[in-house]
């Protein structure tokens, strides 16, 4: 395709324009091959025939698509106007200061503080490809830090640009991102050195210029060093051509260097006092340039950062005051006042101040300075000769020794700087900064100006072949002829510099000359070059000048000065004389072999690849140029041997304005700094799927892709030489992808202009539809009246009436006679079927009357016949069932009986070891008696009032028996008569029997329970008998004491005295029951009779009046098959059915009846169970009381205080045993008796039921012959069931008094439980009297109970904590069903530290626990498993030191077994403490690794991942991947991120940590996701368009729908994406109108007003239909936001936080259950 045919209607070009460079038009008219003008259309609507030249065509502008990009080289026209368009847009429109241009990065100088260089980004950035995020300087640094890495090969990133560019920030940044990523882990701090050095170089280095406040006025190359794992272990400095001129000559507007500005202002600080120095306008050397204040910089604080710097590098106050008498030495020189003595000589005052403190300052003979400022010294060959100088001539020499003596303190503050950064051993890469000055041309330029530009030259040189080399492999790659490259070569003007007799040798030559001059030098010049080399220009008006083509531009340079400049020289008597200075460091500066290193010596050994040129003469001094092309030649080699990178700053300004871009000044630069030169002869390649559009459909049907694109490029571009096909790219001549995008826009443009075309036919249709419908209607109303009015007239309306009228009556007639006709016959039909109805219906009467009378009595006999069987049926069942019954309560009384024997035996047995034991405690107590006389009369007191207690007891108990006795008597007689009436309601009966039974069980459970709680309790008494030995002094104390135990005995046998008097109210209530049992069973008594005289009655009356005999001989059996014929008996059997089920439903209403009474019944069961319990509660106090008893006997038996007292006791207890024993037999015999009873009571009950059933049958078999009586026995039955619910009512208040009963004989077996217990203590007693290893061995042995100890010994601490912490696995352990059971394991440890009161065995044990954890903790700092299980653990341990603490507000949700667990001795509250810290180091490092397990998943899981298939749009960007990029093969997806998070989230719930801080854990995680994610997308242009905003909303649906499966909405981890799903929704919202910004400012309250502005510059339309976000609608919204009051922060910290909690939730696992694994290997520990 031509070039020429892209010149098409509505396509854009480029025109030059005087004030913006260039100009946007429109293209009015086609261009044709060979027209002289083009005709366009300005933006401002000119319209202009601009003249072209056919070779020559304006350049075109690229789709507005393409404006905006990242990369300069994703533009289709690579030329200058397109460029600079490109970043215009971005500076202007989109705040963004950044573009890739290849691989450069143009950076602009903003003016303005950025929040772009927070650590978040600095994280953001790290480890990321260079072209997945936004450009940034960072960017840049991390690629060279991951090539270096990656390839072991040292980098070097060259910042170059013009003063005031920003330089010197980017060098700041770069080196500060290193210093952050690759942080050392030792405590040398090398990286905050390394970052110190650049404080201290820019206060001596930097200056204001009118271009910049502070300028760079060196060159800098700074090598950072890594080590082999890549952290920084030191640095190196190398500095280039320091501006020496300017310590004694500043311009208008411009400052010396910070440092002398920093020291006048700090002048008045004590330490400043021996200096002598005022303010900076005292001074010549620093009120030059009339400006020595910078707006908004404080020189005196800068003083003191500068000092800090000083000392951080390790530069004491020593040093530092010997450089701050140097700088004021040369403020003092500068002040020094030189008087002209005739026109050839000048003097010095010897009284002048400021030499004699300059003297004072360097320590120097003041009469020689002041003579040899004025004076010369020429040597010759035959005679020296002194010679006077001139005032000017003096002031030179002057001026010279102040610059040379700062450039000596320069180099020597370099020197000690990188001392300081030097680093033990082998450094193994490193990266180097160079920050340079960029290429200048001014008004006037000189000898600086010329190594500037010769440097750039070299620079740009080194630039173009690495681009080129890049460019080669790229085509290598892809395998294209690299020959179809060409690019610009700089060697000729680099030559005509450095050659042989080049510029620099002819100055170096006449620099040698005693005589030469500025004049002569040019003169060679002009000899050797003019009309020689085209890159040499001689002006047209000047013989002082000469002109070189750089690279660049051409620049002028005046010839005065350059000799000078070169030679640098100081008169050698000055020289002398600073040699003899006793100041050791000034005069150090001027020795012939000085110590100090030479400044630019490197570190590293590179071999040149072309030798360097040195001087023919060693003696001879060199040059100041070529000193400068040595070390620059020695940065070339360092340049070559590294990999570049590069960083362009641009100026967008010279008024420092912020974002306000000067196209004429960013023009000029970006020709020359290389960015245009980069994009000739860069390559682009797109990927070709946007443009399937221009496929047909046969092209998209072939497989092979590469095919499809080569037959389509075919077709759509002509020329094959503007493209050319690579392995995996297609690389496009300059326009073509223009060319594509246009095609694609016309054939999209075509296809709406389609669906254009088809909508509005169609509503053009619809709409004409409508109107003609409209028509149709309107128009035939209006013919429709028009005949109307034109048909009526006199006559025609006469005659229509008259038709009318006769048509009336002629159709009266006709329907008359009609009607008549059919009522004729219908009236017929009518009587004729009525007739047959009536005759067949009389007929049907005659047959059927008596067939009526036979189906009643014949269907009454057969209901009667079923009713009887189903009731025998009935009865039989019921009988059965209730022998079952009997049977087995039989079987459980014998068994009773039995197990009563039993226990008499065994008291019988334990009676008389009773009394052996207790006839020889008498003979003990017989001994002590003499011993205690003093105490027998308060014994006899107290026999005595124990004897009355005990007759009060035995009088009561013989009452309690007697009433018990009378209360079985009558209730055997009640049970006599209530089994006769319980047959009826036998299934009721059954379920009550079930309900009984369980609750039999459960008291005998209860029962068991309440006797293992005894013997444990016995148990503990061990323990207790140690504490014996402090109770001496207590004894009178407790004496009494056990005379108020004895009135609380009292007091409990007074309540169970009253309780007893319940019983006969009890008994009152079951004889009122029983009299209305009786009246009601003699009136059902009375109503059977009278209705078994009525039935009998009616049978007789039946019988008498029906003879079936002769029925059944008058029916024959023809007769008796009609009898059925229509189904009557069949009807006779359904209704004796329906009967039945009357019946049935009527007794189901009957039994819910019951139902309700029983548990009217069960209520009051209750209720007097609930009277039991309290019963039950008063013995187990009086246990209590008991058990304290015991306590004091077993203390006085310890101390052989043995009181008449204690024999007492003992007897009356013995007496209460007996008492109780001879209860029990009491009771037993009774039982045995009312067993008796029952047996035969069952006997009577079988044979009174038999006869009962037999009559019963013949009752109904009475009741069901006559049909009239079954509503007079239907309601006497319910009279029956009404009755049977008053017996049901009974029996269950007999059965709940043998309940009653029951539990009476439970009480007493504890009484017998307490009399074993006192058996017990007095067996200890005895064995008290000996030593207590003696009684230990001889306890009586118990059964084995455990108390949730685990006894260790001390030596086992470091075996429990190896095998229980060290060497466990979490994989074992979260199989076991108890969570933290090592945690519980631990504490179990600490509560036997604790029983045994040994403080030191329990601070060793918790010190090697907590270092246990820790160490694990430390060794497994990557592990997220063990990090899971140990914080889980510690979690439980510090919950269980809380639950057992014995603290109040940790025991409200204890058991009273766990209370008793308690710690008793020590108070281990700073040992909490410990472990919580403990607790909040693990969750902090169990955070960081789920945080660095799931962050390489984020951006590519919620930005890149398609999500939702088919809304992604891909946009030509053009970006080509850098061939350093390291391209991730592992692909991540939103899929990807779910399954890590429920990974998480089931290896926390395996390991049993807490719900609230699993919450908290999952709410940093979700915290993270939202914070990386909106920061990438801060940072990522490409991203933020409409389609990314619905993939992110979807992706946030995904979590959401994540936390509701696994119930954690609570956590408020929803929350923390809130600004991610608004700036997902500003994205996709309507951004336009006022409504729109206000929406916006409403909506958006979680971002911040810096970062809705950042994602509004950065909206990206993906095609054409999309527009972007205007700058005056950014500047609304930014103005509807300037009331908000939130922080100025772009990016979020990834890196916070938030505050966790740990709740207090107590263990519900007690610990005597809980069992160690034999898989803990801890079988040395003993469960206590």
């Amino acid at each position: 395709m031509a070039l020429a045919e892209l010149y098409t209607q509505y396509n854009r070009v480029w025109i030059p324009d005087n004030e913006e460079v260039w100009q946007s038009a429109e293209i009015t008219k086609n261009y044709k091959a060979g027209d002289r003008f083009l005709h366009v259309q300005l933006e401002d609507g000119t319209e202009l025939n601009y003249p072209v030249d056919p070779a020559a065509l304006p350049p075109l502008r690229n789709p507005d698509i393409l404006v905006g990009e990242n990369d300069l080289t994703a533009l289709s026209y690579l030329h200058e106007p397109a460029v600079l368009h490109n970043l215009k847009v971005r500076f202007v429109e989109s705040k963004l200061i950044y573009t890739y241009s290849g691989i450069i990065l143009v950076a602009i100088n903003p003016y303005k503080q950025l929040p772009l260089y927070g650590d978040a980004i600095i994280h953001a950035y790290s480890g990321q490809n260079m072209g997945d995020m936004d450009p940034h300087i960072f960017a840049v640094a991390e690629e060279a830090y991951k090539q270096m890495a990656r390839n072991n090969k040292n980098q070097s990133i060259i910042v170059s640009g013009e003063s005031g560019a920003g330089k010197t920030v980017s060098a700041r940044y770069t080196m500060r991102y290193f210093a952050t990523v690759s942080k050392s882990s030792s405590n040398a701090h090398v990286e905050d050195k390394v970052l110190a050095s650049n404080p201290i170089t820019e206060a001596v280095g930097n200056a204001k210029t009118m271009r910049n406040d502070n300028s760079s006025r060196f060159g800098k190359y700074t090598e950072i060093s890594f080590d082999q794992s890549y952290q920084i272990i030191g640095a190196n400095m190398r500095t280039y051509l320091l501006e020496k001129s300017r310590v004694v000559f500043q311009s208008e507007n411009e400052r010396n260097y910070h440092i002398f500005y920093q020291l006048c202002a700090s002048a008045m600080r004590p330490e400043f006092k021996n200096l002598k120095l005022g303010s900076a306008e005292e001074f010549n050397y620093t009120r030059m340039g009339g400006s020595t204040v910078i707006e908004g910089i404080d020189d005196r604080a800068n003083m003191v950062e500068t000092q800090k710097t000083f000392a951080l590098l390790g530069l004491k106050g020593d040093f530092q005051m010997d450089v701050f008498k140097i700088l004021a030495a040369i403020l003092h020189l500068g002040n020094v006042e030189i008087t002209a003595v005739g026109d050839e000589r000048s003097s010095i005052s010897l009284e002048d101040k400021h030499l004699n403190i300059f003297c004072e300052l360097l320590d120097l003979n003041c009469d020689k300075m002041a003579r040899w400022l004025c004076h010369r010294k020429i040597i010759t060959t035959s005679e020296t000769v002194i010679k006077p100088m001139t005032r000017a001539q003096a002031v030179n020499a002057r001026d010279a020794l102040a610059k040379k003596i700062y450039s000596h303190l320069f180099d020597f503050v370099v020197e000690r700087i990188n001392q300081a950064l030097q680093f033990p051993g082998k450094q193994h890469t490193f990266i180097g900064v160079l920050d340079i000055y960029g290429f200048e041309t001014f008004d006037v330029n000189s000898f600086e100006q010329f190594c500037i530009n010769y440097a750039n030259e070299k620079l740009q040189q080194q630039f173009n072949l690495h681009v080129f080399k890049l460019e080669q492999e790229e085509y290598m790659k892809e395998d294209i002829p690299w020959t179809l490259i060409d690019f610009y070569d700089n060697q000729p003007v680099i030559d005509l510099i450095e050659a042989k007799m080049g510029i620099l040798e002819l100055l170096d030559e006449e620099c040698l000359l005693p005589h030469g001059t500025d004049e002569n030098w040019l003169q060679k010049l002009y000899n050797n070059f003019v009309n020689k080399n085209t890159l040499f220009e001689k002006p047209r008006m000047s013989n002082t000048s000469f002109i070189i083509q750089h690279f660049a531009d051409k620049v002028e340079y005046k010839c005065e000065g350059f000799l000078e400049k070169n030679r640098d020289t100081v008169h050698e008597v000055l020289t002398e004389v600073l040699k003899d200075s006793k100041f050791h460091l000034c005069a150090n500066f001027f020795q012939d072999n000085p110590v100090s290193v030479s400044p630019f010596s490197s570190t590293i050994n590179i071999k040149s690849a072309r030798p360097v040129l040195k001087s023919p003469n060693k003696q001879l001094r060199m040059t100041v140029g070529s000193k400068f092309r040595s070390s620059l030649s020695l940065l070339m080699v360092t340049l070559n041997a590294t990999t570049p990178h590069y960083v362009r700053c641009i100026k967008p300004n010279d008024e420092k304005l912020p974002f306000e871009f000067d196209s004429k000044r960013v023009a000029q630069q970006l020709r020359a700094c290389g960015v245009l030169e980069t994009i000739r002869i860069s390559a682009q390649s797109y990927p070709s799927s946007r443009y399937s559009i221009l496929m047909t459909q046969q092209e998209l049907s072939i497989n092979d892709k590469k095919q499809i694109c080569k037959i389509v490029l075919q077709r759509l571009i002509q020329d094959c030489n503007q493209y050319q096909f690579g392995r995996t790219k297609i690389f496009f001549r300059a326009g073509q992808v223009a060319y594509l995008e246009k095609l694609r826009s016309d054939k999209l443009r075509h296809a709406c202009i389609v669906i254009q075309k088809s909508v509005r036919g169609w509503l053009q249709r619809k709409k004409f539809l409508c109107v003609k419908q409209a028509a149709i209607t309107i128009q035939q109303y209006f013919r429709g009246q028009r005949t109307v009015r034109q048909a009526i007239t006199a006559r025609t309306l006469k005659q229509t009436w008259a038709a009318i009228i006769i048509q009336k009556y002629c159709r009266g007639y006709l329907v008359r006679r009609l009607c008549q006709l059919i009522h004729v016959a219908a009236v017929t039909i009518q009587a004729f079927t009525r007739g047959f109805l009536a005759r067949k219906k009389y007929r049907k009467m005659l047959e059927e009357h008596k067939a009526v009378i036979l189906q009643k009595y014949a269907r009454a006999w057969l209901a009667r016949r079923r009713f009887q069987n189903i009731r025998r049926f009935v009865l039989n069942i019921q009988l059965s069932y209730r022998v079952q019954r009997l049977q087995k309560k039989i079987e459980e009384q014998s068994r009773e009986n039995h197990g009563l024997l039993e226990r008499l035996t065994n008291l019988a047995s334990a009676r008389m070891n009773d009394m052996d034991t207790i006839q020889k405690l008498e003979l003990d107590l017989e001994k002590l008696t003499a011993q205690k006389r003093t105490y027998e009369e308060k014994g006899k007191k107290s026999r005595e009032d124990s004897e009355q207690k005990i007759l009060k007891l035995e009088n009561q108990n013989k009452e309690l028996q007697e009433q018990k006795e009378t209360l079985e008597i009558k209730l055997q007689e009640k049970t006599e008569e209530m089994k006769e009436k319980m047959d009826d309601l036998t299934k009721q009966l059954f379920n009550d029997v079930q309900k009984e039974e369980n609750q039999r069980m459960i008291l005998e459970k209860n029962f068991q329970k309440q006797k293992q709680d005894y013997e444990k309790d016995i148990e503990l008494l061990k323990g207790e008998i140690k504490i014996l030995k402090e109770e001496k002094t207590q004894l009178q104390h407790q004496i009494q004491q056990e005379i108020v135990i004895q009135d609380g005995l009292k007091m409990e046998v007074g309540q169970l005295t009253k309780q007893a008097q319940k019983i006969p109210e009890l008994q009152k209530e079951i004889e009122l029951l029983q009299a209305q049992k009786l009246d009601v069973e003699k009136q059902a008594q009375s109503q059977k009779r009278e209705l078994r005289e009525k039935m009998s009655e009616v049978t007789k009356q039946l019988l008498e009046s029906y003879d079936f005999e002769d029925v059944r001989s008058r029916l024959s059996t023809e007769d008796l098959e009609c009898l059925n014929e229509d189904g009557e008996l069949w009807f006779a059997y359904e209704g004796l059915k329906k009967a039945t089920r009357v019946l049935e439903s009527h007794f189901q209403s009957q039994k819910e009846i019951y139902e309700k009474e029983i548990e009217g019944l069960n209520f009051k069961v209750e209720h007097l169970s609930q009277d039991i319990n309290h019963l039950q509660k008063l013995f187990r106090e009086e246990n209590d009381i008991n058990d304290g008893i015991r306590l004091e006997v077993s203390r006085l038996t310890s101390e052989n205080l043995v009181i008449p007292d204690l024999k007492q006791q003992v007897s009356e207890l013995e007496n209460q045993k007996l008492d109780l024993e001879n209860r029990l037999q009491e009771q037993t015999v009774k039982l045995k008796e009312m067993s008796n009873q029952l047996h035969f009571e069952l006997e009577g009950d079988r044979t009174q039921r038999r006869t009962n059933e037999a009559q019963n049958e013949i009752d109904i078999k009475e009741k069901e012959s006559l049909k009239v009586t079954s509503q007079e026995t239907e309601g006497l039955s319910n009279g029956l069931m009404q009755d049977e619910i008053q017996d049901e009512v009974k029996s269950k208040i007999k059965q709940e008094t043998i309940r009653l009963t029951v539990e009476n004989m439970d009480l007493e077996e504890e009484l017998d439980m307490k009399d074993r217990i006192i058996k017990k203590l007095e067996d200890q007693i005895k064995t008290l009297t000996k030593t207590i290893e003696k009684t230990e061995a001889h306890m009586p042995t118990l059964s084995k109970e455990y108390i949730g100890m685990m006894e260790y010994k001390k030596e086992d601490e470091e075996r429990i904590i190896q095998n229980l912490i060290l060497d466990l696995k979490p994989r074992g352990v979260v199989v076991n069903m108890i969570p933290g059971l090592p945690a519980h394991i631990l504490f179990m440890c600490v509560r036997y530290a604790d029983y045994l009161n040994d403080a030191d065995m329990l601070k060793s044990f918790m010190s090697v626990t907590i270092d246990g954890i820790k160490q694990v903790a430390k060794e497994h700092s990557e592990d997220f498993e063990m990090l899971s299980f140990w914080l889980s653990n510690t979690y439980y341990f510090l919950n269980c030191l809380k639950q057992y603490s014995g603290e109040e507000e940790f025991m409200k949700r204890n058991t009273p077994r766990q209370n008793k667990n308690c710690l008793k001795h020590f108070d281990l509250s700073e040992y909490r403490q410990i472990l919580s810290d403990l607790a909040i180091r693990i969750y902090h490092q169990f955070i960081i690794v789920m945080e660095n397990n799931i962050q390489p998943m984020i951006v590519p899981g919620m930005l890149e991942y398609e999500s939702l298939q088919g809304i992604s749009g891909l946009k030509p960007t053009g970006f080509r991947k850098r061939s350093s990029s390291i391209d991730d093969t592992d692909t991540y997806t939103m899929t990807s991120i779910l399954q890590q998070l429920s990974y998480f989230y089931s290896t926390m719930c395996q390991n049993g940590l807490d719900s609230e801080l699993l919450k908290q854990a999952v709410k940093q995680l979700f915290f993270l996701i939202g914070a990386i994610t909106l920061n990438s997308l801060f940072l990522r242009k490409d991203m933020c368009s409409c389609r990314k905003g619905m993939q992110i909303r979807c992706n946030i649906s995904y979590l959401e729908e994540w936390l509701k499966d696994k119930n954690l909405q609570s956590s408020n981890a929803k929350e923390t994406l809130e600004p991610l799903a608004q700036a997902a929704w500003l994205l996709q919202v309507k951004k336009i109108t006022d409504d729109d910004a206000k929406e916006i400012c409403e909506h958006c309250t979680s971002l911040s007003t810096v970062q809705i502005v950042k994602i509004l510059n950065s909206y990206t339309p993906i095609d054409d239909f999309e527009k972007r976000v205007t700058p005056s609608f950014v500047r609304k919204v930014q103005a509807m936001l300037n009331n908000r009051e939130d922080v100025p922060q772009l990016m979020l910290d990834t890196k916070y936080l938030f505050q966790v909690t740990f709740p207090f939730t107590p263990s519900p696992h007690a610990l005597e259950m809980i069992q160690v694994p034999s898989s803990f290997k801890l079988g040395f520990l003993t469960r206590v």
